[in-house]
């Protein structure tokens, strides 16, 4: 199965700062069991300050900073929720 993109968002928000999501359907394997494979990033003064992917065999995994953890994946709404949560503590934390 070819990669499908199925969401592709790229926004500058309120304070200047780059929101960039991309979603792909692919074939389910071991390292993207769910069958999506996906990159979510929050670009601050041109570095990424929060990020969400799935990068080839790195399994489902999150960064915030230089701060890198897996992410227990379970659907894509959820994945976005995360990811946009995450992003109004950064802001918060930055006030």
């Amino acid at each position: 199965m070819k990669a499908r993109l199925i969401r592709h968002t790229k926004v500058t928000d309120e304070l200047g700062n780059t929101l960039e999501m991309k979603l792909w359907q692919v074939a389910p394997a071991s390292d993207k069991p769910h069958g999506f494979r996906y990159s979510l990033v929050y670009i601050v003064n041109g570095e990424r300050a929060i990020g969400y992917d799935n990068g080839e065999r790195q399994g489902d995994h999150r960064h915030y900073g230089d701060f890198q953890e897996s992410y227990a994946f379970t659907s894509l709404q959820k994945l976005a929720d995360d990811f946009l949560a995450d992003i109004e503590r950064f802001k918060e934390q930055t006030k």
